[in-house]
């Protein structure tokens, strides 16, 4: 059974850091694409970051270019999220999901994902 382990929310100060970790089990990611969305209550999941893992190539929401950084690691299977500069309005619930058609195709929608993690709340406030 595939299954995506996320791990690395919390709490942070405004400005702070934190590091969100995906890891797959059942099976690799090859040739898939992996990204984060986030959600807040009442709304729609909204797209964060993606990568196309055999490519490497990265995608980035308005909201956090150049502050979030998505990256992988081919040995442990898993994809991270670098988050920086961190802001209130990036307090949310962060889900990492897997495409594995791997095409660009529609890389922003959610409804192109096949499978999820279990979501990790980030919460940024003082």
């Amino acid at each position: 059974q595939v299954q995506l382990v996320e791990s690395g929310g919390g709490l942070v100060q405004p400005g702070g850091s934190l590091r969100l970790s995906c890891a797959a089990s059942g099976r690799s990611f090859s040739n898939s694409n992996i990204a984060w969305f986030r959600q807040t209550p009442g709304k729609e999941r909204e797209f964060v970051a993606a990568i196309r893992w055999r490519a490497r190539t990265t995608f980035y929401a308005d909201s956090v270019k150049g502050r979030f950084t998505i990256s992988r690691d081919n040995k442990a299977n898993t994809v991270y999220l670098q988050m920086n500069n961190l802001r209130p309005s990036d307090t949310a619930v962060y889900y990492c999901a897997e495409d594995v058609g791997g095409n660009l195709s529609g890389i922003w929608s959610h409804k192109k994902y096949d499978y999820w993690g279990q979501g990790s709340q980030v919460t940024v406030s003082s």
